[in-house]
């Protein structure tokens, strides 16, 4: 099914560590999925967490992102700095009634995440508590 809106994928490591070998796998694929589709790729970086996000760790990001050969077309973005974009877009859902309080358990969350779907699909929020 071919979506109105462009396909936009992110990578979105925290700099509370190093990078490893799985970070590396995971943004190859975010990348390569992201240009099978002609879409856009756009890196965010998780720094919300202000006890253990590191100045040093961003950095590396940087530059080991640029040693997997990763390239994106948008960001960096640090989520820390844009607070207000995220409380307008929050306040838009509102106010046009599209907030719904989310019941799950954490069980429930990862076991609609792991449910199956096809290798190529990216795992779709099933409604659970939106039906509700």
């Amino acid at each position: 099914m071919q979506s109105e809106y462009p396909y936009r994928g992110r990578l979105a490591p925290s700099p509370t560590g190093y990078l490893h070998a799985g970070h590396a796998l995971t943004f190859w694929r975010a990348q390569e999925r992201c240009r099978e589709r002609g879409g856009t790729l756009i890196l965010r970086i998780e720094d919300l967490d202000r006890d253990r996000c590191r100045p040093e760790f961003r950095e590396a990001i940087y530059e080991d992102l640029g040693w997997f050969g990763l390239r994106w077309e948008e960001g960096p973005f640090r989520q820390s700095e844009r607070r207000d974009l995220y409380l307008a877009a929050w306040r838009e859902l509102r106010d046009r009634g599209l907030i719904y309080p989310c019941r799950c358990s954490r069980r429930d969350v990862l076991s609609a995440a792991g449910a199956p779907h096809a290798e190529d699909e990216e795992p779709i929020y099933p409604g659970t508590c939106r039906l509700a």
